[in-house]
């Protein structure tokens, strides 16, 4: 009787902490667990329930459980999940104009960077919305550098490396084409693996990134010129999230956009810090000489040229866009 009678209890605390009617949002992502976007993020889902009664939970399947951001979508596709915490780029095929930032040598400083974003990412996350996705505002990734186990102070001396890009990433392969490179495609799972097998020896990562995924410890060189700049979003789909009460959505919304504009600024700082920790352990971020610098900005431009001829992005925004940085 008295084993039954604690069984009793424990099953009613348990009640108590997540009520049946609960609706729990089950989110995935490549972020590891202990990270400062997975703490911030579970402080945020803490308020949610606290706020909404236990009425909205979210539960977390970090440190790519779930697979990368592709296998994440496919599981919100078919219901196996409800949301993720993506690269914002992984969902251009769903939305084009989400990459939009992305763009190559696009950004040179953090202050163009800062105008078009408060020029543009209401609209954007507003166009995402439109695809059935409700985004809580952008954090950013930071700038990415070409980073290599060897030099790359010319374009010549890129010849012949196996340069990664992301599985699908037409950006990518634009514009290593018009440098004479060939890119190799893989997951972001698998770049690790590859750097430690030799299937690319070169990878296009922000100092934060390079660091949470470990491959700052393959890598000796890096080119101080910013090639892209990332963006990453936490994304539900709107039809689980039209299920809650519209004064729950309000709590969520409130709740998680304050999450992601302290990611966002923690991030920039994160970035900063990292870049200088990788040039502490010893990783060279090599200035190009000017005459090489305006290759690789000819290079981009090409690109860009391209790009834009069958980007599909809105003409407005793209318009826009390039109004902050020309």
């Amino acid at each position: 009787m008295f084993p039954k009678l604690i069984r009793l209890s424990l099953l009613m605390c348990l009640l108590a902490v997540t009520p049946v009617h609960a609706k729990v949002f089950k989110i995935a992502t490549i972020a590891p667990e202990g990270t400062a976007w997975m703490k911030a993020m579970r402080a945020g889902a803490a308020e949610v329930k606290q706020r909404t009664a236990g009425r909205v939970v979210f539960k977390f399947y970090p440190g790519g459980v779930m697979g990368n951001d592709e296998n994440v979508l496919r599981k919100m596709r078919i219901g196996q999940l409800h949301g993720g915490a993506i690269t914002s780029g992984s969902l251009e095929r769903i939305y084009r104009d989400i990459s939009i930032y992305n763009l190559p040598f696009l950004f040179s400083s953090f202050e163009q960077v800062d105008a078009a974003r408060a020029g543009l990412d209401a609209k954007l996350i507003a166009g995402l919305e439109k695809k059935g996705f409700v985004s809580f505002g952008f954090a950013e990734g930071g700038f990415s550098y070409m980073m290599s186990d060897r030099e790359m102070t010319t374009i010549e001396s890129m010849q012949g490396r196996k340069v990664w890009i992301p599985v699908g990433n037409e950006v990518g392969e634009i514009v290593f084409g018009h440098a004479g490179i060939s890119p190799v495609a893989l997951p972001l799972s698998d770049v690790m693996t590859g750097l430690q097998t030799g299937l690319v020896d070169t990878v296009i990562a922000s100092p934060i990134g390079a660091l949470a995924l470990q491959w700052h410890t393959r890598i000796s060189f890096a080119v101080d010129l910013p090639l892209t700049y990332y963006t990453g979003t936490m994304v539900l789909s709107k039809r689980a999230f039209d299920r809650i009460k519209p004064e729950d959505r309000d709590i969520v919304r409130e709740v998680m956009n304050d999450v992601f504009v302290a990611i966002d600024k923690q991030n920039r700082e994160d970035n900063i810090a990292a870049k200088q920790a990788l040039v502490n352990q010893g990783i060279r971020f090599d200035v190009l000489a000017p005459e090489v610098e305006e290759a690789w900005l000819e290079v981009g431009r090409k690109a860009l040229a391209d790009i834009e001829k069958k980007s599909g992005f809105t003409p407005a925004l793209y318009d826009q866009l390039m109004g902050y940085v020309r």
